[in-house]
């Protein structure tokens, strides 16, 4: 403890103490840099605020290596201060290269302004979200189906970016599918991840389609990566189901009142108006011996009864 206290004591009491102050103040280049360093010090996340924070501090220590150099002619500071400099230029290049190579084709790039970025997501995300399905966006011509009733697996989750499609089941119509809506979100919600299933609805485009898919494998193994994504899809596929929910009020009324979409089989809607409750007869008044068949009088003071309190 002696030991570790003559340390301190050393460090601390070794230099001397100032006993004067300059009257003078340091030159304006010192105090450019220092509004550098305050202000960029106020930055935020992100790309753009990585830019901002590493472009203030690099003119704040470009500033502090010149004040180094001309005023104070220390070597040592004028060599930190610009290796400071250095760093912050380099990070300054390396962050808009990323920026730059956030690029997407114009599809994606109206997908993002439509549905994503309204929800505060980065481009970082999205590009993650991007990549997933390989930066793909898949054509399906007028007529051709998606997936066949009874047919076709469920192994991938997309989105429809251009057209739309019907949904039909036994051939009757149900819904239609518009851009920015999920073509099989009831069955993503309805299977678990380890497990299997197979369409009940069939999916015909009515006109020329475009859609991005994502594979079923491959998208939970990035949900599994990054929870914020996960709980992105789980908003973005209750909310399109919810609408196929307000979709189907429409059409429910058929043959015997009623019709469900197998695939939402908890969900109907009984379209018949409902019947009148049933109310017991009447029990028939008991007549007095000698009086004609007629209810009796009302008493004389049945208006007390009736009359407000």
């Amino acid at each position: 403890m002696g030991e570790n206290a003559s340390f301190w004591e050393s460090l601390i009491y070794a230099h001397p103490t100032c006993t004067s102050w300059k009257q003078e103040a340091e030159g304006s280049i010192y105090h450019l840099a220092s509004i550098f360093f305050v202000v960029g010090f106020m930055g935020g996340s992100g790309f753009f605020g990585l830019l901002y924070v590493f472009s203030l501090l690099g003119l704040g220590f470009l500033c502090s290596s010149i004040w180094a150099w001309l005023d104070v002619c220390a070597a040592d500071i004028f060599s930190w201060n610009f290796v400071l400099f250095t760093i912050c230029f380099v990070q300054f290049i390396y962050v808009t290269y990323q920026v730059r190579s956030v690029a997407f084709d114009r599809e994606f790039q109206e997908l993002y302004s439509a549905l994503f970025q309204p929800l505060g997501i980065s481009l970082t995300v999205y590009r993650k979200i991007v990549l997933c399905c390989d930066a793909e966006v898949v054509t399906l011509e007028k007529e051709h189906c998606y997936a066949m009733q009874g047919k076709t697996p469920i192994d991938k989750l997309s989105l429809l970016v251009s057209g739309r499609i019907r949904v039909t089941v036994d051939g009757e119509f149900l819904h239609y599918i518009f851009p920015l809506q999920f073509l099989d979100s009831p069955e993503w919600d309805s299977l678990r991840p380890t497990e299997e299933g197979i369409f009940q609805v069939t999916l015909t485009a009515e006109t020329d389609c475009r859609y991005v898919a994502w594979r079923r494998k491959k998208l939970y193994l990035l949900f599994a990566k990054h929870r914020f994504i996960s709980r992105l899809f789980s908003i973005l596929i209750g909310s399109d189901i919810a609408e196929k929910l307000y979709a189907l009020n429409d059409r429910v009324h058929v043959g015997q009142g009623f019709r469900y979409d197998i695939r939402l089989p908890n969900f109907y809607h009984v379209a018949l108006p409902e019947p009148p409750p049933v109310l017991p007869p009447p029990r028939p008044h008991r007549l007095q011996r000698g009086s004609p068949r007629r209810p009796p009088a009302a008493p004389a003071n049945c208006g007390s009864f009736l009359a407000p309190s």
